[in-house]
């Protein structure tokens, strides 16, 4: 298509954070000090490290039927925090092998603070609507560009957790609105209230539980999400982000989504992989999709 181009969009080794090697349906990642050794079943390859390095791992995750479990030394911490580009996190391995951040976001977040900066200069504030906001990665990035951000997540924990990432990273006093709530509702009742968004971000997962036990099943919801977001879009919006993990979809499959706002706004598409470089061997492990558009 015409205006849509694809790319590999790759996160570097950095002082806080390193994937040492991958293989075998693994990874060995390094999160300041910790080493951390976990599921990854894109990993489809040989490794390059000897069991001996990773056997020195500080934890390891155990896959089982429901969830699993990291087994760990005596001394090692329940959370730490580490810096990741240019903002601060909290790092807490859960029972799902997650650490609370996705490292492979980092393009993303630098994109996003490329296109803000410019405009936040403005009197007019920058309005941005983050859907299945995490622990607050992109909020975070954007905040710090300087727009108003609305945070939306149907987990507590998550929200907790994100509003800790905003205090580590001396973000806590922006304009930041935390919203504990299920995406579809949050959405709908802006439609209706006519509110709008400069930009949109969302990373929607394959499969979700709202607060009040709504259900998220991406092949049945995603459309009409879509739908919604580009009716919350202002007169002169700036972009719109779409990512996903696990969801077993191409990037094609988002972009084709943002299609129709090209043909109202102008602007193009950019889409393709996400992706995170061994720092021994520059060997790139695919970490999830992207599709956005911007002006």
């Amino acid at each position: 298509m015409e205006g849509m181009l694809h790319s590999i969009l790759t996160t570097k080794p950095s002082k806080d954070y390193e994937l040492l090697d991958s293989g075998r349906e693994e990874k060995l990642e390094r999160y300041g000090d910790i080493v951390l050794s976990r599921p990854d079943p894109q990993a489809l390859w040989e490794k390059h490290l000897a069991d001996d390095e990773w056997k020195s791992a500080d934890a390891w995750y155990e896959r089982k039927a429901k969830g699993g479990d990291w087994h760990t030394g005596k001394d090692f911490p329940k959370e730490w925090h580490i810096e990741l580009g240019g903002l601060n996190f909290l790092i807490r391995p859960t029972s799902f092998k997650h650490t609370g951040l996705f490292p492979e976001q980092v393009p993303n977040w630098q994109w996003i603070s490329e296109k803000l900066e410019p405009r936040t200069s403005n009197l007019e504030p920058i309005k941005i609507l983050n859907l299945f906001a995490y622990t607050g990665g992109a909020t975070l990035a954007a905040a710090k560009a300087g727009a108003q951000v609305t945070h939306v997540d149907a987990s507590k924990t998550a929200i907790e957790w994100a509003k800790a990432n905003a205090k580590l990273s001396g973000l806590n006093e922006k304009p930041i609105r935390w919203v504990t709530e299920d995406v579809m509702k949050f959405v709908e009742r802006e439609v209706k209230r006519k509110n709008t968004y400069d930009a949109i971000i969302m990373d929607p997962p394959a499969f979700g539980h709202g607060p009040k036990d709504e259900l998220w099943k991406i092949e049945e919801n995603f459309l009409m999400l879509m739908k919604l977001c580009r009716a919350l879009l202002s007169d002169k919006p700036l972009f719109m982000l779409v990512s996903g993990y696990a969801a077993g979809y191409s990037s094609l499959a988002f972009a084709h989504n943002l299609e129709s706002i090209i043909e109202k706004h102008g602007g193009d598409v950019e889409m393709g992989e996400l992706t995170i470089e061994e720092a021994r061997t520059s060997r790139l492990l695919p970490a999830g999709i992207f599709a956005r558009w911007s002006v």
